[in-house]
């Protein structure tokens, strides 16, 4: 199959790349997306939604590379490839289940919990932990609000408000993160990772995913041009803020995932198959990590 591609001004090849709008992936995409890397042929531009939006955009085949919850990546496999760089792990931390102060475990465990997506990773996450509790989708900044206002008993949160729930007077009862390390190894908890289309071919998406990588060691080596890009994505929290949150989501797993890592994500998504929401039939030993040399 010959894939067309757009192309720009200087008649390189146009790559789309959707990725969430907050600090972690601006930051690691900066240097591939503002030129600082060298692509011969080929130019990358930025596509920013909310990763439930870019979990279905997938499933549609419509992006080149594109972020993607790891609890979303069977039901595209057949047309994306994970990258074995560009991963959201959570090391002994992750999305958090908070709730207003006063709210019991068994208040919150048996009420109505706001979550950003049922394709997210958090929400697998907290269906592993806690099983059939009762949920409502909600857009992941508006979850908050939501709590606040009472319209719901917990949000599951993720992003930055992982950092800032407590300046809305809120309390964690679970930290997923927490919780999967206890439970898995220590490993870290799977939460995002990149993927690239195999219908650009194995050579070019060999090449894509090496340009990722580099424009991940380039933001970790030259992180004040990169970390002033990505405060731009971060709703308004401070550079303290902003620093801490690159930091916790882009490091060495995020430039490779490790083995680790890999048998996370793996383990990950076979305990989803257990709990019936991961199809039985895709092979998560079978996972291709490209760029991985094993």
């Amino acid at each position: 199959m010959v894939v067309s591609f757009p192309v720009d001004e200087g008649g390189r090849r146009i790559i789309r790349i959707g990725h969430s709008p907050d600090p972690d992936d601006a930051f690691m995409f900066h240097a591939l997306t503002t030129g600082l890397i060298n692509t011969p042929g080929y130019s990358f531009i930025h596509e920013l939604q909310d990763i439930e939006t870019l979990n279905h955009r997938a499933m549609n085949n419509e992006l080149e590379v594109s972020a993607i919850s790891i609890h979303s990546f069977p039901e595209v496999s057949q047309e994306y490839a994970l990258m074995n760089c560009g991963a959201s792990m959570g090391e002994g931390y992750g999305p958090m289940v908070v709730a207003l102060e006063g709210k019991t475990l068994n208040d919150v465990k048996s009420g109505l919990i706001a979550i950003p997506g049922l394709k997210t990773s958090a929400y697998l996450g907290l269906r592993l932990a806690w099983g059939d509790v009762q949920t409502e989708v909600i857009a992941f900044d508006e979850i908050f609000e939501a709590v606040l206002e009472g319209r719901v008993d917990a949000g599951l949160i993720i992003h930055e408000g992982q950092l800032t729930y407590r300046e809305h007077g809120l309390e964690v009862h679970l930290d997923l993160g927490v919780w999967w390390a206890k439970e898995n190894n220590g490993w870290p908890m799977p939460l995002g990772g990149n993927i690239v289309r195999r219908d650009l071919g194995e050579e070019i998406m060999s090449e894509i995913t090496r340009w990722t990588r580099q424009s991940i060691e380039y933001a970790i080596s030259n992180p004040e041009q990169a970390l002033a890009f990505a405060k731009s994505w971060g709703r308004g929290i401070d550079d303290a803020t902003n620093e801490r949150f690159v930091s916790m989501y882009v490091n060495q797993r995020t430039i490779d995932y490790g083995p680790e890592g890999r048998d996370s994500v793996k383990h990950f998504l076979k305990q989803g198959q257990a709990i019936g929401l991961i199809n039985p039939d895709f092979n998560a030993e079978g996972i291709q990590f490209i760029g991985s040399e094993v």
